[in-house]
């Protein structure tokens, strides 16, 4: 029993060294690579509080307060149309939701701040008590106001470079090519934010969405009304089997058509816009210059 015991030990003894010899240089050079890619990671180790800079001391957490403040400020009906606002102003990659609206938390802060400064600068304490609130309740909309604005300017460029794009895609389309081909050419040599709208459409399209439920994202993302009616003609025609081509060349005639009745409405809206400037701010400089000498003059006159 003894010698079989022995004999038992010795093997495994000889197969561990066999297997060490097989694998130990490239066992050991996994090893080595991984500390190595430990000691990449962190390279500092652990600092202790009171050591880290100041940033990451007094910054840092209470940027991280200022932001629960902020998310526990917004609702869920507040976030639905702060996303909708995003989608019209394009989704600007550095401003996803998720950084707006820790800053409205900010923002919120440092509106107080500014208020109740002001307000105590100019209307001593009743006035910092006033402008407090004031200062705050301005901090916390001017995430959601910036947003709007850059919707607005961005739902304005989609709406003047419609009648252009519609025409690229009539020429595309009548020159041979499919109406996704045809959107390709757009989103590659046009320019503004409808030529990368239908690069987005494009893109839903290839991760499996169809073109129907892409073009209807597309109308989702858009208050232009011209553009809604045309992705609804196109789906239509799509679904009836109607030749596209006819359907891009009629709504492009239209959109010129509507092109020029704004433009001939601005122009006969500027003689209303500049009456009020007009008559506050010219007349009385030309009163002044014009009447201003005789009026010293007879005052003068009378004087004596």
């Amino acid at each position: 029993m003894l010698l079989l015991i022995g004999l038992g030990a010795l093997a495994g003894a000889v197969l561990v060294g066999v297997l060490t010899l097989a694998g130990g240089p490239g066992s050991r050079v996994d090893v080595a690579r991984a500390l190595a890619h430990l000691d990449r990671r962190r390279p500092d180790g652990y600092v202790a509080p009171r050591d880290r800079p100041a940033r990451q001391r007094l910054v840092d957490p209470l940027t991280q307060r200022l932001g629960g403040l902020g998310r526990a400020l917004t609702p869920t009906g507040a976030l639905t149309r702060l996303q909708r606002h995003l989608d019209y102003a394009g989704n600007p990659p550095g401003w996803p939701i998720e950084r707006i609206v820790p800053v409205k938390g900010i923002a919120l802060a440092a509106g107080t701040g500014i208020g109740a400064a002001l307000g105590l600068l100019f209307g001593g304490l009743g006035g910092a008590i006033v402008g407090a609130p004031v200062g705050a309740l301005l901090g916390l909309l001017t995430p959601d106001l910036l947003v709007y604005n850059a919707g607005l300017k961005r739902q304005k460029e989609v709406l003047l470079s419609l009648p252009d794009v519609l025409d690229t895609l009539v020429i595309s389309v009548e020159a041979g090519l499919g109406f996704d081909a045809a959107m390709a050419q757009v989103g590659q040599n046009g320019k503004g934010p409808l030529a990368r709208e239908m690069v987005r459409v494009l893109q839903e399209m290839q991760i499996g969405k169809s073109r129907p439920a892409a073009l209807r994202a597309l109308a989702q993302r858009t208050t232009v009304t011209d553009l809604r009616t045309f992705v609804t003609a196109v789906v239509q025609a799509g679904d009836l089997g109607v030749p596209i081509a006819g359907v891009l060349r009629e709504h492009a005639k239209e959109m010129r058509i509507r092109r020029r009745q704004r433009a001939e409405e601005l122009a006969q809206k500027v003689p209303i816009k500049i009456l009020f400037p007009v008559l506050f701010c010219l007349f009385p400089a030309l009163f002044v210059v014009i009447l201003g000498p005789g009026v010293l003059q007879i005052m003068a006159a009378f004087s004596r």
